[in-house]
């Protein structure tokens, strides 16, 4: 793993709040610039998404509107501007709130976003107007306590909390993970795994007791750690988690390797990245959880921003694919080939060395460009670096076509994609990508549905709240296969969720106050 890659996440994660936009106190006005000429029916526009409701608990919370005409039409081209105020029910109570301009998706849909940073004790009035008129039904009233993300305030029933975030049934990844592991036997868990592969690089050996926190580092690379950290912690903020006991690569590459079938078995180890031929447990990548909890603060690049950022529409877009990044893969040093023979086709550049820095002064190098700067062009070249690449999930979102090169490393989310229906596969060693391009450009209609297609699968698929239902389930279905009590090591350190003014909260859930109580005097009876 690179000590660049290392320092340069812990630099964004550590990242002073006081370089954020501008937060308001109390209330929030915000407003889309119009388009001139659209005809907008302020009643029958459409407002909805879990950001008017109080017991969805996110990082930043966020909902949507549909801009409608007076026929009833959804319209699909940026329309005439929208308004929105957010300001506490409780005027006498003053809340940072910090909100960005309304995204506009390109589409007549509009992405509303805004992080707490307080506690809305009596609630929330959300108004969304259209030059002054009110739209569909506002003024919404989010009924107080609306929670902001650090207060640690856990829904004790996970049903209840599973049907707030509308969790889907079954995750397809998680089963077919789970289908080695029909039980998972902690003593050996304890035994095997530091001997086999506490020297690939980075363990971290968790266990949640109590919805407490828990951990030992084993390996050399061991940073990483903070990303797992942080979205579990997130994690048990919001939601009673069972009793659990596991370990987390925090290295690049996925690490068990035995058969389903091999005696004796493959042990259960969480991975950002799976591939076709390890056994690994896959959970969302650290780069997408980060940028999850870092929305509106501590990134730029993040889920839900993109899909404001989708650049020009459809049709002023260059029919040209699109690549840049680091030297992390061989084949992204034929794209650049590719590209000085074919530049009418393709546009690539390697914008950093590491890994073939002997070649640098032949292929050369491509000066940066901005993320959102990709979707100027209909085509994306999605190519692995190290394992998975990681942009993947942020070039679903842009509305381009997705040229995505066949792999055998995949994250969370790939079992819900079709190949030609929300992207375009291409060979591993990238001999048909030109052909691909070609075809394109010849093919523009059917090339747009499956930019569409593969845009509205990511924003279902990718959306914040998918993600903790991901990390739920997979805990949730991993410890009711455990053979044995989870425990606290002796050597494992707690990990604590914030105690400071940003945390600052007072939690109205009988049950969480309850089992507090309780535990604190347990921890005051093991001191004396």
């Amino acid at each position: 793993m690179s000590w660049e890659r290392v320092a340069n996440l812990t630099r964004t994660f550590l990242k002073d709040s006081t370089h954020m936009c501008t937060v308001l106190l109390a209330c929030i006005c915000i407003a889309v610039s119009p388009v001139l000429g659209t005809s907008i029916s302020p009643g029958r526009c459409l407002v909805w998404g879990s950001g008017l409701r109080a017991d969805t608990v996110l990082p930043v919370r966020y909902f949507y509107i549909q801009a409608v005409d007076p026929e009833g039409r959804n319209i699909t081209a940026s329309p005439d501007a929208f308004k929105v105020k957010i300001s506490s029910l409780d005027q006498r109570e003053y809340i940072r709130i910090h909100a960005s301009q309304p995204l506009d998706r390109g589409d007549g849909s509009f992405l509303v976003r805004y992080r707490l940073y307080g506690t809305a004790s009596m609630g929330l009035k959300v108004e969304v107007l259209h030059r002054d008129v009110p739209v569909a039904k506002s003024p919404y009233t989010i009924q107080g306590p609306v929670y902001h993300e650090y207060c640690d305030c856990p829904e004790p029933d996970p049903s209840v909390w599973q049907k707030e975030l509308q969790c889907p049934e079954k995750e397809p990844q998680i089963l077919s993970d789970l289908k080695s592991f029909p039980t998972v036997d902690l003593q050996r868990l304890r035994q095997e795994v530091p001997k086999r592969f506490s020297n690939r690089g980075g363990l971290i050996h968790y266990a949640i007791i109590k919805n407490q926190l828990y951990r030992r580092t084993q390996g050399k690379y061991t940073d990483f750690k903070m990303f797992s950290d942080e979205i579990l912690l997130s994690l048990m903020r919001k939601v009673k988690v069972p009793d659990v006991e596991f370990y987390v690569n925090v290295g690049d590459w996925p690490l068990e390797t035995k058969s389903a079938d091999a005696t004796p078995g493959p042990l259960p180890i969480f991975s950002w990245c799976g591939s076709t031929d390890t056994r690994d447990i896959v959970l969302p990548t650290y780069e997408v959880t980060h940028s999850t909890l870092e929305t509106m603060r501590g990134v730029t690049n993040d889920l839900l921003s993109v899909q404001g950022h989708t650049g020009p529409p459809w049709i002023n877009k260059t029919s040209k694919a699109f690549f840049r990044g680091r030297d992390s893969r061989e084949e992204r040093l034929q794209l650049v080939a590719l590209s000085k023979t074919h530049p009418e086709l393709l546009d690539a550049g390697i914008t950093g060395w590491f890994f073939f820095r002997d070649r640098e002064k032949q292929v050369g190098k491509a000066p940066l460009v901005g993320f959102f700067d990709f979707f100027k062009f209909k085509y994306q070249v999605n190519v692995d670096g190290t394992v998975a690449a990681y942009r993947f999930p942020y070039l679903m979102l842009g509305g381009s076509l997705v040229l995505k090169q066949d792999s055998h490393y995949y994250e969370h989310f790939y079992l819900h994609l079709k190949p030609w229906t929300h992207y375009v596969p291409v060979k591993r060693d990238l001999s048909d990508l030109l052909d691909k391009v070609r075809w394109a450009k010849e093919n523009d209609a059917e090339v747009l549905k499956v930019a569409r297609a593969g845009q509205e699968a990511a924003r279902e698929l990718l959306q914040p709240s998918r993600l903790y239902c991901y990390y739920y389930s997979a805990l949730l279905m991993y410890s009711q296969r455990q053979s044995g009590q989870p425990e606290r090591h002796a050597d494992m350190e707690h990990v604590p969720q914030l105690d400071d003014h940003t945390a600052a909260c007072t939690c109205k859930r009988q049950a969480h106050q309850h089992e507090h109580k309780h535990e604190h005097k347990h921890r005051l009876d093991d001191e004396l």
